[in-house]
């Protein structure tokens, strides 16, 4: 667990360069307007207490006149008070929100870069789920932020108007020791001040256990929901191998981590509610209970009576800031902890991407048109080696079939695609020769059939007329009708279909350097080997790297790199 001095340091660092960034100007405007609005709400909860003041002096004097005069005064405060509360809401909002929305960018930059997405899944650190640290908890991190500060310079500025005001009507009390008599000043002012810090110091000692309690929660929550999503992806496999029965006990064992987790959060906020309840209804009774022999005694009108109540509760109120947050304040801290452990490895992964390391792959560009790799390791995580001392060139237009472990191959294209730093040596890519990698199964966004096959390229990125002659070549002609059908292409369509529109995407991008990883394992051998003659037909000049376990398909190469 981070110190809080540390941990606020770091929260700031992420996220205070919102009010220097790009749109400045209109932030530090809307926070000033917050400030500002803030400010009015405390002259209303003045005002209304000198209301109310009135108004009971007016009912203890039976004055009409005064009654039906605070009766017009309380109209005008009426809509004052609706016309601050609606423009503080409305500026508060969008202040969350645009803080909410440079956050997340800044995340996603950083997580959806270079496939730092990918890399991060093979370092350790507390860094799962980071779809929901950058949907759920960026913004409990920002909406609470600013709710805190804003509650915070609320108690602040209350504390400040009506710490004078207190004072005033408390008056000066003497207190006989028998011996000696000693006047007190503001004696309301001190009775709250105590009454407070008794009540925080000991709120904060009963809720300590609710930090832990909502940072366990949040993380067992996000566990649960990756398990579902998962499923929910792999639906189709699940079915085909009757998984099920696995998959429910796995479901339950989650669920009963959000169970126990539940139960330790009910009993710490069950002990922070018993002390809350019972602290509200003290505070709403004590400071009349305190004042009221001075109005028997006749000291003070029931006006004051009523004023001094009134101001003792505000005082009371905003002493009690820590007690009435402790709840709050854990969530807020949970989720920002959550987020700074993602942009904590990000920024890790980044400084280890960077430094030069011998035990790191090189990966560089050369000026001629030429694959080349020196002295190439592949390394796994736990430091076993893969393939050592790889030494090729492969020209440009050249058909080279990667024989040997599949696994080391598909190393070695991630590797070459910069996703796999793990290891030694050098690869040298083609100058300006963009690598196309075709996976055992491509990407398929949601959206349109034409934006999935163009991907990722613009939709609009390929006249009609090449799309669908495309998908006639490589036997799609009845998805052409689909193309500005919209759905879940991957759950959609069977795989065969998917593997024949990587197929599809690579005619339309022509590049001039192939990854080929079983892309075309779904299809039957003659039609795989059809596919690979389709490409060496259309896209004659592009060099082809090819993994396969088809061995029709290994005759279609020029020469091999034996992978051990």
């Amino acid at each position: 667990m981070q110190t809080k001095s540390r941990f606020f340091l770091d929260f700031i660092r992420l996220a205070g360069p919102f009010w220097q960034s790009q749109n400045k100007n209109t932030i530090i405007g809307f926070s000033v307007a917050l400030v500002v609005l803030t400010i009015l709400q405390i002259t209303i909860s003045v005002v209304i207490t000198m209301w109310s003041a009135a108004l009971f002096d007016a009912l203890d004097q039976q004055s009409m006149t005064k009654f039906f005069t605070q009766v017009g005064l309380i109209v005008l405060i009426f809509i004052a008070n609706m016309a601050v509360t609606a423009s503080h809401f409305m500026v508060k909002r969008r202040l969350q929100l645009d803080w909410r929305g440079w956050l997340t960018d800044k995340l996603i930059g950083q997580w959806m870069h270079n496939g730092r997405h990918y890399l991060i899944t093979h370092i350790p650190g507390k860094h799962d789920n980071p779809d929901g640290r950058i949907a759920e908890d960026i913004r409990i991190a920002t909406e609470l932020a600013i709710d805190l500060i804003h509650s915070l310079l609320y108690c602040i500025l209350l504390l400040i108007s009506f710490t004078e005001i207190l004072w005033d009507l408390s008056g000066t009390i003497t207190l006989d020791l028998f011996l000696v008599e000693i006047p007190i000043s503001g004696h309301l002012v001190w009775l709250s001040i105590i009454y407070a810090a008794c009540a925080s110091t000991l709120g904060w000692w009963i809720g300590r256990p609710l930090t832990k309690a909502t940072d366990d929660r949040q993380t067992v929550e996000a566990n649960f929901r990756f398990g579902l999503v998962k499923a929910r992806e792999n639906s189709m496999a699940i079915a085909l191998i009757h998984g099920e029965r696995h998959e429910n006990p796995h479901f339950h064992a989650l669920f009963g981590d959000i169970i126990s987790v539940w139960h330790q959060q009910t009993n710490a906020w069950a002990k922070i509610l018993l002390f809350s309840s019972g602290y509200s209804v003290l505070s709403m009774a004590f400071p009349i209970l305190v004042s009221a022999p001075r109005y028997i005694l006749g000291s003070i009108s029931l006006g004051a009576l009523m004023q001094s109540a009134q101001a003792f509760q505000h005082m009371v109120s905003a002493l009690s800031w820590p007690v009435d947050n402790m709840g709050r304040v854990a969530e807020w801290r949970a989720s920002v902890e959550r987020v700074l452990g993602l942009n904590e490895v990000l920024v890790q992964l980044e400084e280890e991407i960077a430094k030069s390391d011998p035990h790191r792959i090189v990966v560089k560009k050369n000026e001629d048109s030429i694959l080349r790799f020196d002295k190439l390791c592949l390394s796994r995580l736990d430091g076993i080696v893969c393939i050592e001392g790889l030494d090729a060139e492969i020209n440009a237009g050249e058909r080279i079939l990667l024989a040997g472990n599949p696994y080391t191959g598909n190393k070695l294209f991630k590797a070459m695609a910069r996703l796999w730093p793990w290891g030694e040596g050098t690869i040298e890519l083609p100058d300006d020769d963009a690598m196309f990698f075709m996976p055992p199964r491509p990407y398929l966004p949601t959206g349109s059939l034409r934006m999935a096959i163009c991907y990722p390229s613009e939709s609009d990125a390929f006249n009609q007329e090449a799309l669908e002659s495309s998908m006639e070549q490589v036997g799609l002609r009845d998805l052409i009708a689909q193309l500005d059908e919209t759905g879940d292409w991957e759950k959609n369509l069977e795989r065969e279909q998917q593997q024949r529109l990587g197929m599809v995407r690579l005619l339309l991008h022509r590049p001039k350097w192939i990854m080929m990883q079983e892309a075309f394992n779904s299809l039957n051998p003659e039609d795989e080997v059809e596919m690979i003659r389709m490409i060496m037909r259309e896209l004659p000049d592009s060099t082809l790297l090819t993994i396969t376990k088809q061995p029709a398909v290994r005759a279609l190469h020029k020469r091999q790199i034996i992978l051990t």
